[in-house]
């Protein structure tokens, strides 16, 4: 088969786009012929060589795929050949088949088509994940999504509205501030003219970040009383300091989380939550698949320039 491969970390002509060995659906595991994978900030970081893939996983870059079911390994049931299928990665969506745990598979939602589905899985696990099964986002309460028009923004935007949530969103311009509000976002925060920290009344219950040290002390102080900080990104750096003090007097916490490295079985969780709850919503309309673009999957690079750009609304996905 061909996959996007990665000889030597660098910029986006780091991608390769070779002929490599075929993989095959080990016991438990599923092969999918890929439609189409999603493009993730942590495919940058991995193209760069700062983000390996976890032991055992494909080399190649991709934590989001759909498809078509190709081949079954031992005890991988229920799933049948030829089932159009989305799924949940460590690594390999860039590339024309990969093999995949079965616990980490979806069905394509209800009117989704392949194409649209393969931008699905890892903003629906990594949001559920840390806002709903951590942070115990609930109704009436305040989230705070940093990154608001970003894939995993979009998709937290929706998931926060549609259970009851006040949702807030910041990013860099008002063309994102328009489509977040689309989205559902009550409060608009522009990060390069207003701080956060002040405009957000009565402070956040859950906030959601994807920026790391840059933001720290300014989440704390913008955490309500008994609120909870998630970290998922470091866009703004990896060490920081704050006053432990403002965590006190809130009664809040700080945590983080990562979803490429969890042991198979945490992830089938997290999916099995997804499927309940989140395709559900997907259904119905009340949450939308949000796709900038569709790219040839050989022109992987140029997908990878355009999320350093900056300039895209919820996902870039790359078809095969």
């Amino acid at each position: 088969m061909r996959a996007i491969t990665v000889p030597e970390p660098g910029g986006p002509e780091a991608l390769v786009w070779a002929e490599v060995e075929d993989p095959v659906a080990g016991p438990g595991e599923v092969l999918i012929d890929v439609a189409a994978a999603g493009v993730n900030r942590a495919d940058v970081l991995q193209r760069q060589g700062h983000y390996d893939p976890p032991p055992g996983a494909s080399p190649y870059p991709g934590l989001e795929c759909a498809g078509r079911v190709a081949a079954v390994g031992e005890g991988a049931g229920p799933w049948r050949v030829g089932e159009e299928v989305c799924a949940l990665l460590a690594g390999g969506g860039y590339a024309e088949r990969v093999a995949v745990p079965a616990g980490q598979l979806l069905p394509l939602p209800a009117g989704c088509d392949p194409v649209t589905a393969a931008g699905l899985p890892e903003v629906a696990c990594t949001v559920w994940s840390t806002v709903f099964m951590g942070a115990g986002l609930a109704p009436g309460e305040t989230l705070l999504v940093h990154g608001g028009a970003s894939g995993i923004g979009t998709m937290a935007v929706q998931l926060g509205k549609a259970v009851g949530a006040r949702v807030a969103v910041t990013a860099g311009s008002e063309r994102k501030l328009a489509r977040c509000r689309e989205l559902g976002a009550d409060v608009l925060i522009n990060y390069r003219e207003q701080d956060f920290a002040e405009e957000l009344s009565g402070g956040a219950d859950v906030i959601l970040d994807i920026v790391g040290a840059k933001y720290l002390a300014r989440n704390v102080r913008a955490l309500a009383p008994g609120g909870r900080l998630v970290i998922i990104g470091f866009q703004g750096g990896v060490r920081a300091e704050f006053d432990l003090r403002q965590l006190l007097a809130r009664r809040a916490s700080v945590s983080a989380a990562s979803l490429r490295a969890r042991p198979p079985g945490e992830k089938a969780e997290i999916v099995a939550q997804v499927r309940t709850h989140v395709w559900p919503m997907l259904a119905d309309g009340r949450v939308r698949p949000v796709v900038d673009r569709r790219l040839p999957l050989s022109e992987a690079a140029q997908a990878h320039r355009a999320m350093e750009a900056g300039e895209h609304v919820g996902k870039i996905v790359l078809t095969v």
